[in-house]
């Protein structure tokens, strides 16, 4: 029996990308749609980050280090595939999440320009992160390695477009 439904039976993935781009919306979406559990790696960021960030802050690599290693703890430790949301904006990060989920993960990133993700994030109330901090996330993205495993979708794109070109590319993998 064949299906279109894309088999990610023990998988892990973070949907990323800079702030605004869609990761929760899309990433919850895409876990339904792959019959995934989704989690969102806001809920793992400490008070003081949460705040630092309300305030118009960037966080640092000392602020996030215990958040990256939540995220990769609660990958790993979840049976079945898994999609988190997490921005993963370095390659420092997204080695750090792997070495702490211990088995292969795959980074989805949703790109888009400035001005796409900036009119989203004005739609967008209740949020902690304000778009005053847009500049500092697009100025930490950095490219992927050739050793890492990752799909890059453009966002500018309905949501149901997007999570089929992430569903068709990890049928592929």
């Amino acid at each position: 029996m064949t299906t279109d439904k894309p088999n990610p039976v023990g998988r892990k993935y973070v949907i990323m990308g800079v702030t605004g781009c869609g990761k929760s919306t899309i990433g919850s979406l895409l876990a339904r749609q792959l019959g995934a559990q989704f989690l969102d790696g806001d809920d793992l960021h400490p008070a003081a980050n949460i705040a630092k960030m309300s305030a118009g802050q960037p966080l640092n690599d000392a602020d996030r280090a215990p958040w990256l290693d939540r995220i990769g703890q609660r990958l790993g430790a979840v049976d079945g595939a898994v999609i988190m949301a997490c921005s993963a904006l370095k390659q420092s990060y997204r080695d750090r999440i792997r070495d702490q989920a211990g088995c292969p993960v795959t980074f989805l990133l949703l790109q888009g320009s400035r001005a796409v993700i900036e009119s989203r994030m004005a739609l967008r109330a209740g949020h902690f992160m304000p778009t005053s901090l847009l500049d500092s996330q697009f100025a930490t993205l950095e490219p992927f390695s050739a050793a890492e495993s990752f799909v890059v979708v453009d966002i500018d794109q309905s949501a149901a477009a997007i999570v089929a070109a992430l569903s068709a590319q990890i049928a592929q993998e």
